[in-house]
């Protein structure tokens, strides 16, 4: 585990930004979230800080840009095709989700709706298509879109942060541990 860790640390710090951003960004714009979720490449981010290749909130900010500007477009292709683009979503999110019901939930719940879907994978990738296309309100998502993109960030990026500290003082102790028993 050390290995990759320290593989991963080892990428170029700019590309480690591009992915962090674009893969949030293309998670909701274009789907891509029900296949590869956004938040691996956050996860990464958070890792790399943690082994000095970038600073935490470089990541945090690529990851919030990313996110937001992402989920922005989903909102537009919704609020223009709508029901048409929901119709054509990919059998994943067709079986996984009733989309007539999270409709309904966007349109009673609004940017609540918005905030906690920034959460769940599958809902992360759709909620921003079927905001736009129930009508909710534009300031109303990009507010709700805003917040839901940074503490989304901020939380994911720390896992990986702080998970990479928790592995590497893990491996140490267990290291230690193991030399005793032997």
């Amino acid at each position: 585990m050390e290995r990759i860790l320290d593989m991963i640390a080892a990428l170029p710090p700019v590309v480690v930004l591009i992915l962090v951003f674009l893969l949030p960004a293309l998670e909701s714009s274009t789907l891509l979230g029900l296949v590869i979720p956004g938040e691996t490449a956050v996860l990464v981010g958070g890792v790399v800080a943690h082994g000095g290749g970038l600073p935490l909130w470089a990541v945090v900010v690529a990851a919030t840009a990313g996110a937001c500007l992402g989920d922005q477009i989903g909102y537009l292709l919704g609020r223009r095709y709508g029901p048409a683009l929901l119709a054509r979503a990919p059998a994943v999110a067709r079986r996984h989700l009733d989309l007539d019901r999270a409709r309904r939930l966007v349109a009673r719940r609004g940017a609540t709706a918005v905030l906690t879907g920034r959460w769940v994978a599958v809902l992360r990738t759709v909620v921003p298509i079927i905001a736009g296309a129930s009508g909710m309100r534009r300031a109303a998502f990009g507010w709700a879109n805003l917040a839901g993109g940074l503490l989304w960030a901020l939380g994911v990026a720390l896992l990986g942060y702080l998970g990479a500290a928790s592995l590497r003082y893990l491996e140490r102790e267990l290291g230690i541990g193991t030399h005793v028993l032997l």
